[in-house]
């Protein structure tokens, strides 16, 4: 029974996690998609270009171009030519962008305090640990997946 509950448990925590930092953060006008590009360029470093920060949120670059474009507009980030490729660009936060990060992280941090609340740190290493072996044995899921039809299309 705890195995068929597991994902869903999971699912709901994340969309109420996305649920409540939503709403602490509603007041500096940004949509959960663009609250989490903002996260993942902080994460991804300075000077990514578009199609790394697609990579590394895992979606297609059209839709990461008109997020792109919304926090330009709200100017959070600056979009500028790479050097290496005419054709790319790098992203980078700017000053507003770094301040809204800041914003970000204190309500971010206060959230965690509470639906953190009377789990220890033991636990919490418990917790993070399965996750990292759950999402282990996904990729290897996922290669065994591309292998089999990789198989399949040599048939």
């Amino acid at each position: 029974m705890n195995q068929r509950q597991f994902p869903f448990s999971v699912a709901r925590i994340a969309r109420r996690w996305r649920k409540l930092l939503d709403e602490r953060l509603k007041d500096l006008g940004v949509t959960q998609a663009r609250w989490s590009t903002m996260v993942a360029l902080h994460r991804g470093g300075e000077g990514v270009t578009q199609r790394e920060l697609a990579e590394l949120m895992s979606i297609e670059n059209p839709t990461l171009v008109r997020l792109l474009d919304n926090l330009e507009s709200q100017k959070l980030i600056e979009r500028r030519p790479c050097e290496q490729d005419r054709r790319a660009r790098r992203l980078h936060l700017t000053d507003r962008g770094e301040s809204f990060i800041k914003k970000l992280d204190e309500r971010a941090e206060g959230l965690r305090e509470q639906l953190l609340s009377g789990i220890s740190d033991d636990e919490l290493a418990t917790c993070l640990d399965v996750f990292e072996r759950i999402l282990a044995n996904a990729e290897a899921a996922s290669t065994d997946q591309q292998d089999l039809a990789a198989t399949d299309e040599t048939k």
